[in-house]
């Protein structure tokens, strides 16, 4: 088997309106078209996609509440890390440094799924 790509990666969330504006309006990504029946949003970045799937039942699973990056999460490159950390707090969003000491930081969604957002 040889992998080529990944397509994408699907989370659940437990409200589209919260999660639309955090993932439409703070982070600025591209939603797309989805012509499927259960509740979702999609979104494009680049050639990949990020599904939110509207699920019954959300069960939080950070195990190491002191450094974010040290738990399951999904990481995007931006072009600008300043820009993107003004972002964040413009929306009353929370975010973590990386502890590396690299150009990286860490946030939630309103679900506490963790976003890395790296440049």
């Amino acid at each position: 088997m040889k992998i080529t790509q990944s397509l994408h990666s699907a989370i659940l969330i437990s409200n589209l309106e919260k999660s639309q504006h955090f993932y439409s309006t703070v982070l600025r990504l591209q939603k797309i078209d989805r012509d499927l029946k259960f509740p979702g949003i999609w979104y494009q970045i680049g050639d990949f996609q990020l599904h939110l799937i509207l699920g019954a039942t959300i069960i939080p699973d950070a195990v190491d509440h002191a450094k974010w990056g040290r738990n399951r999460h999904l990481a995007f490159s931006v072009a600008n890390l300043e820009a993107a950390k003004q972002q964040l707090i413009a929306h009353n969003c929370p975010f973590q440094m990386s502890a590396s000491g690299r150009s990286a930081l860490f946030t939630q969604d309103p679900d506490g799924n963790i976003i890395e957002l790296s440049e």
